[in-house]
């Protein structure tokens, strides 16, 4: 009976060690989703490269959700593709929850969301250098994102716009 336990530990020990083996080391890391919204809408909710990332209050900071995966190693020409929805008018005054009323104002007020897709070059950063990923929102739909430990607002950090940004009449195409 102990020959027997002490065979199946050997091939026990012997599969986790061909299994180490073979995996090998995850050519992704995971980190944090954050962002910082430097416009008056509310970010509704937002993702980078399909992994979600939460809402974002207006001139406020969101996400905080885990997991983006990003690659071990940085290389040229990594984009990530951000895509979000915003409320233009995150302060409307609304009827009591719960009444016909809020329900009309919703279906009203859902329709001028708007839905966004921006491109981003991800900056290059190190192994140990990648503690997350934010994700700022700018006016006229514009995005940047840093892998920086140094989060927004620290004087360290690569991102220096400030929070509250206002809109200007006209977008630059």
């Amino acid at each position: 009976m102990r020959a027997a336990c002490e065979l199946k530990w050997l091939w026990g020990v012997l599969f986790l060690s061909l299994a180490g083996c073979s995996l090998g080391e995850s050519e992704y890391l995971g980190g944090d989703l954050w962002a910082v919204n430097h416009t008056s809408a509310a970010i509704n909710h937002f993702s980078v490269n399909g992994y979600g990332g939460g809402n974002a209050s207006p001139y406020g900071y969101g996400g905080g959700a885990c997991c983006v995966m990003l690659p071990r190693e940085w290389r040229p020409g990594l984009m990530m593709k951000v895509e979000w929805e915003t409320d233009p008018d995150p302060y409307a005054k609304s009827p009591p929850l719960g009444t016909d009323e809020f329900r009309k104002f919703m279906v009203k007020h859902k329709a001028n969301y708007e839905h966004h897709t921006a491109s981003v070059p991800l900056p290059p950063y190190e192994e140990e250098g990648l503690c997350a990923l934010e994700v700022h929102f700018f006016p006229c739909h514009q995005v940047k994102v840093t892998t920086s430990c140094w989060r927004y607002p620290s004087p360290n950090s690569p991102i220096k716009e400030p929070l509250e940004m206002k809109e200007p009449a006209e977008c630059p195409k």
